[in-house]
């Protein structure tokens, strides 16, 4: 978890309660929610653009959190 990013975030208070009823629905926790749906909602790509700083970006992570239920 050394490589983790601790970030605060605002929400308005609608989206955050849908977002935790999203995460209690999925059996998740709302961090692994969070970063289940932010995962899907990004294109896949083989390679990271460097940051700013002229180092080469962390690789992401391979599927580090639970997806959906089987059925």
């Amino acid at each position: 978890m050394d490589s983790d990013i601790r970030l605060t975030l605002r929400l308005p208070a609608a989206l955050h309660a849908r977002l935790t009823e999203h995460a209690k629905a999925e059996r998740r926790s709302l961090n692994a929610d969070l970063v289940y749906l932010l995962e899907g909602a990004l294109p896949a790509s083989a390679s990271v653009a460097a940051p700013s700083g002229g180092e080469p970006a962390a690789p992401a992570r391979p599927g580090g959190y639970p997806g959906p239920p089987v059925t």
